[in-house]
């Protein structure tokens, strides 16, 4: 049998932990995966730090000044790497014929565009972040449909639901014999602590979270559930799902990440350690199997694998992202915005963890009454247009 070239990797957010556990796993098989390109926002120390380690044709840095920052860095290091900047780097090495695999890690809905110009040039596109579907699921699926390009989600609790549909399913389909999907959720740092004293918790409390490693944003995504919210808008998309057929079910141990319910009455369930070079080893390698560095499971040490109803009063973001769901059209892309919006000023001790949800319900009613209620989904002008009046919206909230 003829030895396969290597599969070339864009990896968009290297820096990040979806970039870095993906670094870690293509380390571990240099004979299947060859790195083309990397990209950063800001944090041109790192990203420079890496395009030593692995040589990449391409880094891509998220602006003009970043990138004259990196390209000094890579010359103090001998490193020779074409240099890139903005949403123009970030289309050219996506859309690269040499690329085969894009992994996109980039937080936000910065990553709406790379992952559509991926799609659009046919890659295998292996998607961790949410919100380019969150955004914009009515322009990305039929761009997918339309292209040869396979989707195959990172998230931990997608990954898993993948891992349970029939052999042979294509993200973008309507998947045979299901009933529903549970998307599990661990709880985050907050899941046992008093309601009433969540309006003080502080945002080194928040990024605190009990199972995973991950960055300030997605942890306090996690903390208040909107992560569980924005996974439910982004199932619906990925598996052609109605919103009667997806729920949100708290585990505590974050073992199992996901579980399929089926007409006959099998429920088959994905489980594994919590670390996210299990359903990115599954990612790079489908449809066939690879090591990721990741520890067995021992069965026998779990002890009591809990599962529990949502607690509505202390995640309210849950409750908001299924209207927004409901509602479709644009609703998803205010909430994703304003939530984004939040969760910076959150971030930043501008306003307290409970004023994230307040916030986002009240850009959602705002919208109600907008221009904007009546923008087109499937149309990227609009989506963005919309996304911006969003955001302005909740930093003038912020700012009263």
């Amino acid at each position: 049998m003829q030895k396969q070239p290597p599969q070339k990797l864009v990896v968009l957010g290297a820096t990040g932990t979806i970039g870095l556990n993906t670094l870690d796993v293509a380390s571990r098989h240099p004979d299947r995966f060859l790195i083309h390109a990397l990209s950063a926002q800001s944090r041109m120390s790192e990203l420079a730090a890496l395009c030593a380690r692995h040589r990449p044709r391409y880094a891509v840095a998220g602006s003009a000044q970043a990138a004259s920052q990196l390209k000094q860095l890579l010359a103090d290091a001998a490193v020779n790497c074409e240099v890139l900047a903005g949403e123009e780097g970030l289309a050219q090495v996506v859309s690269d014929a040499d690329t085969d695999q894009v992994v996109a890690g980039i937080v936000g809905a910065a990553g709406l565009l790379p992952v559509l110009a991926a799609v659009e040039a046919g890659k295998r596109v292996l998607l961790a972040n949410k919100e380019p579907l969150v955004m914009a699921g009515a322009i990305v699926m039929p761009a997918l449909k339309a292209s040869k390009a396979e989707l195959i989600p990172l998230d931990s609790e997608h990954n898993a639901i993948f891992q349970c549909l029939p052999g042979g399913y294509r993200c973008g389909a309507t998947p045979r014999g299901i009933t529903r999907i549970m998307l599990t959720a661990s709880g985050g740092p907050f899941r046992d602590r008093p309601v009433e004293t969540l309006s003080s918790v502080t945002p080194e409390e928040a990024i605190r979270h009990p199972n995973w490693e991950m960055g300030p944003k997605i942890s306090v995504d996690s903390a208040s559930m909107m992560n569980k919210g924005l996974e439910m808008i982004e199932a619906a998309w990925l598996f052609d799902l109605s919103p009667e057929q997806i729920r949100v079910v708290l585990h505590p141990q974050s073992i199992v990440h996901s579980m399929v319910e089926y007409v006959d009455g099998s429920v088959l369930a994905q489980m594994g350690q919590p670390d996210m070079r299990t359903p990115i080893a599954q990612a790079l390698g489908w449809p066939e199997r690879i090591t990721s560095g990741v520890a067995p499971l021992d069965l026998e040490t779990l002890g009591q694998l809990e599962f529990r109803e949502v607690d509505a009063e202390r995640y309210p973001c849950i409750r908001l992202a299924g209207e927004a769901l409901k509602a479709g059209g644009v609703a998803p892309t205010v909430l994703n915005a304003a939530n984004e919006i939040a969760v910076e000023a959150f971030l930043g001790k501008r306003i307290a963890y409970t004023r994230i949800p307040e916030l986002i319900d009240k850009c959602l009613h705002a919208h109600q009454a907008s221009e904007y209620m009546h923008s087109p989904s499937n149309e990227l002008t609009a989506v963005l247009a919309v996304d911006n009046w969003a955001r302005v919206f909740t930093e003038s909230l912020i700012c009263e």
